[in-house]
């Protein structure tokens, strides 16, 4: 069986339920339909890794966020010297079995602006949100947010973004082809999956 271990979720058990859903829409869109993961919500980060370490009879991958900026190729050398973090590499686990949101989910809605429009609707301004040019995953993780709560704060019907309320719902819509553009984090995560599931399901 092939894992999927996610930051993110919460403690509720209907949050849980969404994040799984919303996960299970992208990566369907992205052309894995047939050949999925099992998608695991593991609430924060580190339960998220504890998880990931008991799964060594699977394939296993794990998707977090950085929570800072990633300064390694190599992402097992990132948890390892981040601050709060200090996760070793399991052993036999390879380079293709950790990956990042970037610094957090919200860059992932930061790449699909039309997304965000067609969910927030009348008052939703895109001008608040960073120029168009700036790949979302340059974004720092405290900006992101702030960006997001300025451009929906005035919006009729969703109000400001909540991450509990609204993050697995705008998630559910993403077009994956915007998401992998939001920089080479993503891209890998999306090229990876696809290439170790291909190769799980015995497809050329």
């Amino acid at each position: 069986m092939v894992k999927l271990f996610v930051e993110g979720g919460g403690d509720s058990d209907a949050l849980k339920t969404e994040c799984r859903r919303a996960f299970s829409l992208l990566l369907e869109r992205a052309g894995l339909k047939g050949r999925m993961p099992r998608i695991i919500p593991c609430g924060g980060r580190q339960n998220a890794f504890d998880q990931f370490c008991t799964a060594r009879e699977d394939l296993a991958f794990l998707l977090v966020d950085s929570e800072a900026p990633v300064t390694h190729a190599n992402p097992w050398e990132h948890v390892a010297q981040r601050q709060g973090d200090g996760w070793p590499r399991p052993e036999g686990v390879s380079d293709d079995h950790l990956h990042f949101m970037v610094q957090c989910m919200e860059a992932w809605l930061m790449a699909d602006r039309p997304a965000l429009q067609a969910f927030f609707g009348q008052g939703f301004n895109e001008n608040a949100l960073p120029s168009a040019t700036v790949k979302p995953e340059e974004v720092g993780k405290h900006d992101l947010g702030r960006r997001l709560e300025q451009a929906t704060r005035d919006t009729k019907t969703k109000g400001a973004y909540d991450k509990g309320k609204h993050s697995f719902k705008l998630l559910a819509t993403l077009d994956p082809k915007l998401v992998r553009e939001a920089g080479p984090w993503a891209a890998r995560f999306f090229a990876t999956l696809d290439r170790l599931m291909k190769k799980q399901k015995g497809a050329p």
